[in-house]
């Protein structure tokens, strides 16, 4: 029965490490998709310079400019809030390395379970493991103190 509790604390640890090596691939996965909205967004700055540059219809006048734009916003957009989700994630991978931060990770895993399958299982096996008491023991522990620049120059 002694080994019980150093094995929960053990496996705690590991279900920790893991979920902050997943938060770091889904990081970087949110950071590579985010390109896709800057490719959306310069095929509206394209349609609206094409639609500028073009040959009315006949009978019709072209298309409204705004139509690119609308393109183009939506793009930016979606690339905004794509870097952002990366960023967070990037911030909870940090803060589950530091074991600080618990309710940050919490937020950030009820965003990731926007993104079906995978940032879903994440979110909830996050969620699953943050709230055990064992855990959050683990996170309640201060950190140690972060060194200040005039200490090492002394």
């Amino acid at each position: 029965m002694s080994g019980d509790p150093l094995r929960h604390a053990i496996v705690d640890k590991e279900h920790v490490n893991l979920l902050s090596i997943a938060y770091l691939v889904s990081a970087c996965m949110n950071a590579v998709f985010s390109l896709f909205g800057l490719l959306y967004a310069s095929m509206g700055v394209f349609i609206t310079a094409a639609i500028a540059r073009g040959p009315a219809a006949a009978g019709q006048g072209p298309p409204p400019e705004f139509v690119g734009w609308i393109f183009g916003l939506i793009g930016f957009c979606l690339f905004a809030f794509m870097v952002t989700l990366a960023a967070l994630k990037f911030l909870a991978y940090r803060r589950l390395k530091q074991r600080r931060s618990r309710v940050l990770c919490m937020v950030v895993a009820g965003l990731s379970c926007l993104g079906v399958p995978y940032g879903t299982v994440l979110g909830v096996f996050t969620f699953v493991v943050l709230t055990r008491p064992s855990v959050v023991r683990m996170f309640e522990v201060s950190p140690p103190p972060i060194p200040s620049a005039a200490a090492n120059v002394g």
